[in-house]
């Protein structure tokens, strides 16, 4: 569980008073957190807008930021948070500007603070799930083939823009299609 200072307000901890009326998403995430500790939601790719995944339950299991990551294969970036979360319940849970070695394909990964206004439009799964206050949450940034990142001269548009940049404000992230979800 979190600690003293951060109670954690998800649907397992505290009774709202709806918990006979959650929908088959919440009642699920329940039980893979309660089974696993944790649960990986996958958005799939949609038009221009590329994939996304993200954890729901570490905040509540293990008092660590839930993680996510954008731009791959949805079920890799499953897999990776997967891993990421193994690796937070042995006790070692990523850190705001970690990095990290050997995460995506034998490259690093860097660990950004999401800013909490990206919240309701890009994690309504987790929203919905801690209620309120969201929990702190990690962006898990990879790099390209030649290991840059997509801030880092070198890399290409597409790149850069296959993740957004959540540790910025939305109204300090440059316009594109994840500014277009708010």
């Amino acid at each position: 569980m979190s600690d003293a200072h951060s109670p954690c307000t998800c649907l397992i901890c505290k009774d709202y008073g709806d918990r006979d009326r959650l929908e088959n998403f919440q009642l699920r995430t329940i039980v893979h957190i309660t089974e696993y500790g944790w649960s990986v939601v996958l958005v799939h790719p949609e038009d221009d807008v590329p994939g996304w995944a993200y954890t729901i339950g570490l905040w509540h299991s293990h008092g660590a930021p839930e993680l996510a990551m954008f731009g791959g294969d949805v079920y890799e970036m499953e897999e990776l948070l997967n891993a990421l979360g193994r690796q937070t319940a042995d006790g070692h849970a990523p850190k705001d500007g970690e990095r990290r070695d050997g995460v995506v394909r034998g490259h690093q990964a860097a660990f950004r603070e999401v800013d909490q206004r990206w919240y309701d439009p890009l994690f309504e799964g987790a929203a919905a799930f801690y209620r309120q206050p969201p929990p702190p949450m990690l962006q898990v940034v990879w790099p390209n083939g030649e290991g840059l990142f997509p801030w880092q001269p070198g890399t290409e548009l597409p790149f850069r823009r296959s993740q957004p940049w959540l540790w910025l404000p939305p109204r300090q992230h440059p316009s594109n299609i994840w500014t277009q979800r708010l």
